[in-house]
């Protein structure tokens, strides 16, 4: 999903910057630099946190990440004196401070599909396609956890079957008790953990054909 900020435009899948329409070419870890200012905004994120998801289990030092920081600067035309999207925080770290447009997922007229989630005291319908599972505003379903990145995991349906596939968060996304690498299968009474939140598969009859009572979802999920 393309994000948009200025005159730049970011597609975190496709791991692609443009700048006034052209393409710019910028290193891997400022891109992924980008994606994390970017999920995590308002908050800032320090120094520290940032040298654990740039560079895991490697010790370099703050030259590296300020070097990243003027990397991303340069490419996104930006100032550290008068910063339109990358903050510094004096002494702690950095913070997306742009405004940023990102493109509200279709679910208008979205065919509906046989699957749900139980999410705490209510039932989220899920529609053919992707439903996007986050912090973000436009998510199918919104995730409250601090653990929860905006674009966290997704299920993907296709008629008979669902999907889940996490999108490259930090804190990982959990089915059964396992962590989900790749695309997995899901079916009825699937436990789907992320963080503090906790959503229960279900796979009730074709649209269109008599619904299952939300009840006796819930009782199936226990």
């Amino acid at each position: 999903m393309k994000i948009s900020f200025g005159e730049c435009d970011f597609e975190p899948r496709a791991r692609e910057l443009r700048r006034a329409g052209r393409r710019v070419e910028l290193p891997p870890k400022a891109l992924e630099l980008l994606q994390l200012l970017i999920e995590a905004r308002p908050r800032a994120l320090s120094k520290a946190e940032l040298h654990d998801r740039l560079w895991p289990d490697t010790f370099v030092s703050d030259t590296s990440l300020a070097q990243v920081v003027t990397e991303l600067r340069s490419a996104l035309g930006d100032s550290p004196r008068d910063p339109r999207y990358v903050r510094t925080i004096h002494r702690f770290g950095y913070a997306f401070c742009g405004p940023v447009s990102e493109p509200k997922a279709r679910t208008d007229g979205a065919s509906p599909s046989r699957f749900s989630v139980i999410q705490g005291p209510r039932e989220v319908l899920l529609h053919e396609g992707e439903n996007l599972l986050g912090r973000a505003p436009e998510g199918a379903v919104r995730l409250a956890s601090e653990k929860a990145s905006r674009r966290h995991a997704r299920i993907v349906v296709s008629g008979a079957d669902a999907v889940l596939e996490d999108l490259g968060s930090k804190n990982g996304t959990f089915l059964n008790g396992q962590q989900v690498e790749g695309s997995v299968k899901l079916a009825e009474g699937d436990r789907i953990v992320v963080g503090r939140d906790l959503l229960v598969v279900c796979a009730g009859p074709p649209p269109g054909t008599t619904e299952t009572d939300l009840d006796d979802k819930r009782a199936r999920s226990r």
